[in-house]
């Protein structure tokens, strides 16, 4: 059903895009903060470059994909984790610098491009309210797992997407060697796992290694020690038609992704979800901040 709602949502957001003009240039973002804040900047940025912009933030993962390969979308930030896994199908372990040449390689015959990689890697991570963590003596997810497999039932809030990734949970339950049971499985949409964790709602949180709650909200990050989690290096992806009709494409948006990296992303991320500020105050305010508009 989820998925239902996902492709009718992303039929919302694009079906105007037909009457974009061609010089247009469409800029796309995923449903969650720093997505939300990319695509602002992103499009500040340009406009500020003289380039007309149509900013169409809101899409998950594979709608947003998809819509970059049928041409609905020029330019997105993606991570270079999410397009060696999801999007190729690979599952060699990879370091960051062979991540990014491999999905460089693979996603440039579909037309898209991939530009300079960000230092801000927004992996997977698993975290704990600090003092629960302290308590039970879970410093790293194989910690974790000995304490379920020891007896131990806690609950691990997710959101949807990661729940059935292939990437996602149900491999690395595999890949450590436990489980922690589908009733103790809460599914929630990405914003509310920070919430309910920091509430005790849940005992262990799927986060983002470059949201400012963590450190808000006194969570601590479990060491992935067995390296599960690729690298998601969040990179610029244009498509190679556009980018050949705007070659100063490159050198605007690898300015700007020189500029991040995780502090700056985690800063951002909490000016929005913990100060409540609104994303295009903060994308304004960083551009500006840093001299690129």
């Amino acid at each position: 059903m989820r998925f239902l709602k996902a492709a009718a949502f992303a039929a919302v957001i694009l079906g105007s895009l037909s009457a974009a003009s061609a010089a247009t240039l469409v800029v796309g973002g995923k449903n969650y903060t720093e997505q939300q804040l990319m695509a602002a900047m992103t499009a500040q940025l340009l406009k500020a470059k003289g380039f007309d912009v149509d900013k169409r933030a809101g899409l998950g993962t594979a709608p947003l994909r998809q819509a970059q390969e049928n041409g609905q979308i020029d330019v997105y930030w993606e991570y270079t984790g999410t397009s060696l896994i999801t999007f190729n199908k690979v599952t060699d372990k990879l370091d960051a610098a062979a991540t990014y040449a491999k999905v460089k390689e693979l996603d440039a015959p579909k037309g898209l491009v991939w530009l300079n990689p960000s230092q801000a890697n927004n992996t997977y991570a698993f975290a704990m309210r600090a003092a629960d963590a302290k308590a039970k003596g879970i410093a790293s997810i194989s910690d974790l797992a000995a304490k379920i497999n020891g007896g131990e039932t806690l609950s691990f809030g997710s959101n949807a997407e990661f729940y059935a990734r292939p990437d996602g949970l149900k491999p690395l339950e595999e890949s450590y060697g436990f489980s922690f049971g589908r009733p103790n499985v809460k599914r929630m949409d990405t914003g509310i796992v920070y919430q309910a964790l920091k509430d005790g709602q849940v005992d262990v949180g799927l986060v983002f290694a470059t949201d400012g709650r963590i450190p808000a909200f006194d969570f601590v990050v479990l060491k992935d020690d067995k390296g599960y989690f690729p690298t998601y290096a969040m990179t610029p992806v244009v498509r190679k038609e556009v980018l050949d009709a705007n070659p100063q494409l490159a050198d605007i948006l690898n300015g700007l992704s020189a500029k991040l990296d995780d502090q700056t992303m985690a800063r951002l991320n909490a000016s929005i979800d913990v100060d409540k500020k609104s994303v295009e105050e903060v994308a304004a305010g960083f551009l500006k901040e840093q001299g690129l508009i």
